[in-house]
């Protein structure tokens, strides 16, 4: 039986009217990478927030490591919030003896182990550099390298990439993976590419509760071969109508101006769309499935409610 780092059921949280979560229930594997997916709003940033025992439930229950949430589990998981949250007026070093204080790592230690993690992420150079004068991507390695100072346990990033550019996200992924060890990681993030290429397991997020979870393999399984993403320059209901009755169309997804179709075979399928839709079609594109298809199949865009 595959022990759990995390277990949520049928949690509720409101704010005021606004309900945050509604039923969300989950199964995180204790040292896998497992990515919280949904849209904004969706109930992401607050399940990090209850796990960091920084919430309470309204209702049902939490478990992180068999235990409900609670300071005293602090020391054995680290957060990496959406907003930096490094003393620009600290030089990195200042920032990084401040941090192991806070989680009690010794001084001896917090020198080697601070030491160690700046040269990884390729921050030792401005050891004695402001805050201040990192660069936003630079910041981003400074919050992970501040929250694997004590060794934790269980690592929660919500959107650690937020902003960043592709080559400073190649970095902090390589190093983060490579450094956490066995450490368990719940990733929230809206970039699908990202938690494709970096998670063991996802589970999509609407409206506060949790859709469906799987590998991205499994989910990806279940559509068909290629997908055909189509942009339209009429996107009535009529010719989405006359798309989806093209033979050889599979699951239909639409977004505004944008239809995604699964199929078998897209060469016999894209000459019957321009037959079907003359006029109609702006772009044409085709790839095999990918996690963004099967997040297609599962959750509806904002404003249409849960899963179809």
């Amino acid at each position: 039986m595959t022990e759990l780092a995390i277990r949520a059921v049928d949690v509720t949280r409101r704010y005021g009217e606004r309900v945050a979560l509604n039923g969300f229930s989950l199964e995180v594997p204790r040292g896998s990478v497992f990515g919280l997916l949904g849209p904004n709003g969706s109930g992401k940033s607050t399940f990090i927030a209850m796990l960091a025992a920084m919430q309470p439930a309204d209702s049902g229950t939490i478990e992180v490591f068999g235990q409900a949430p609670a300071r005293t589990l602090l020391r054995r998981i680290a957060t990496v919030f959406q907003e930096n949250t490094a003393d620009p007026l600290m030089s990195v070093s200042e920032y990084l003896r401040f941090s192991g204080r806070l989680f009690g790592v010794p001084a001896a230690d917090l020198r080697v182990r601070g030491f160690e993690l700046l040269e990884k992420f390729g921050l030792g150079p401005r050891a004695n550099d402001p805050v201040s004068g990192l660069s936003g991507g630079m910041r981003r390695r400074l919050e992970v390298v501040r929250a694997l100072l004590h060794r934790p346990e269980m690592l929660l990033l919500d959107e650690p990439t937020t902003g960043i550019d592709a080559e400073e996200r190649s970095i902090l992924w390589r190093e983060l993976l490579d450094g956490a060890g066995g450490t368990t990681v719940l990733l929230a993030t809206n970039d699908l590419g990202e938690a494709d290429a970096v998670c063991d397991n996802v589970a999509f997020i609407q409206n506060g509760r949790v859709v469906v979870s799987g590998t991205p393999a499994a989910l990806k399984a279940g559509l068909r071969r290629e997908s055909v993403r189509i942009g339209l320059t009429d996107n009535t209901a009529e010719t989405v109508a006359r798309i989806a009755a093209i033979p050889g169309t599979g699951e239909l997804a639409q977004d505004d101006d944008t239809v995604i179709v699964t199929t078998d075979d897209a060469s016999t399928f894209v000459p019957r769309l321009f037959e079907a839709a003359p006029g109609a079609i702006r772009s044409v594109t085709i790839a095999t499935a990918s996690l963004e298809d099967a997040y297609f199949q599962h959750v509806r865009r904002r404003g249409e409610g849960g899963a179809p």
